[in-house]
């Protein structure tokens, strides 16, 4: 499979990758740029929002059919299954509750890995339908479950059924701010349709590329400070952070094929699968498996995978898709 250089270029030359290059760069130099709060939850909670409205115009706009529902049932199976799987391999290295916390990590999605794929997208022309974000919604949180599920398995402390609060667990996986947020717009969306995204449309739709933009400025400056954090987690957890991403994103893919889904369809799709969550579950994870350690499944999400797919991940999981779609 040839891996396009120029698509690489094209990706690394975007204006909103340049800015995460950007605050990379002024944390090397120790410069005193920073992002102050709370405008960073601002960025997020815009980006939130603009997809969630976007998803649901178009999937008003597109309809509801047996294809949407095969997307979004292989979405929930992938969720399910990563976490799983991951956390045997991580078993190899680490005990239950950091195994069980990293591959709950990598089973959910990054939202923003998501709309830097999708801008991707737009540049070289290729659709993805609206429909994508409701993957996105459904793909949040179930890794979640699945975690606290191999922790009640298999830690060895007997009581470790009992500290799981289930009802409180349930509520901040499928409740979470970004994970209502998301589907709350994009039932928004759904119900305004074109009418009311055209209203919209000013805001979330024209400024969107300059709020990614500020976006990624800041989480160039955290992941450059996460970076130090690295040599905790060792060149095991290193080699996996890229990838067990890799592999995700190429079992996607052939399972897209496999059921014929759409060129940009599937390139989302594998994007959802590679990616790592690293705002809604670690969250939830500090509440649910306070015996994880944070600075653990926070860095190889922050520091090592989402730098990796927006700089790497991205093309090189096109180039696949191309390959095979042609």
């Amino acid at each position: 499979m040839p891996i396009n250089i120029d698509l690489i270029l094209q990706n690394v030359l975007n204006p909103p990758i340049l800015f995460f290059f950007l605050g990379m760069l002024a944390v090397f130099v120790k410069s005193d740029l920073d992002v102050p709060q709370p405008l960073p939850k601002f960025f997020s909670l815009f980006l939130l929002i603009s997809i969630g409205l976007q998803g649901g115009y178009k999937l008003h706009s597109g309809g509801f059919g047996l294809d949407i529902l095969l997307v979004l049932s292989l979405a929930m199976f992938m969720a399910v299954l990563v976490p799983i799987y991951t956390f045997f391999i991580l078993r190899l290295k680490l005990d239950v509750y950091n195994a069980a916390a990293i591959a709950a990590t990598y089973g959910s999605i990054s939202a923003v890995t998501f709309v830097t794929a999708g801008t991707f997208l737009n540049a070289v022309g290729v659709h993805y339908d609206g429909f994508m974000v409701a993957a996105m919604a459904l793909m949040e949180s179930p890794a979640i479950i699945i975690g606290l599920i191999l922790v009640s398995i298999f830690a060895r402390n007997d009581n470790a059924k009992e500290r799981i609060e289930w009802g409180e667990l349930l509520r901040e996986s499928f409740f979470n701010g970004s994970v209502l947020l998301l589907v709350g717009s994009m039932v928004i969306g759904l119900l305004v349709g074109e009418k009311g995204w055209k209203t919209m449309e000013p805001f979330f739709g024209d400024l969107f590329k300059p709020m990614l933009a500020f976006f990624l400025l800041d989480m160039g400056l955290v992941a450059a400070r996460q970076l130090g954090a690295i040599k905790k987690v060792g060149g095991f957890l290193l080699a996996f952070g890229i990838m067990v991403p890799i592999f995700n994103a190429m079992l996607a893919i052939s399972l897209a094929k496999f059921f014929g889904f759409e060129k940009g369809n599937a390139f989302m799709f594998s994007i959802l699968c590679a990616s790592a969550s690293y705002i809604a579950v670690p969250a939830a994870l500090r509440l649910s498996i306070p015996e994880a350690n944070p600075s653990i499944y926070v860095t190889m999400s922050l520091a090592i995978t989402f730098p990796f797919n927006i700089i790497f991940g991205i093309p090189i999981y096109y180039s696949a898709v191309n390959f095979l779609w042609g």
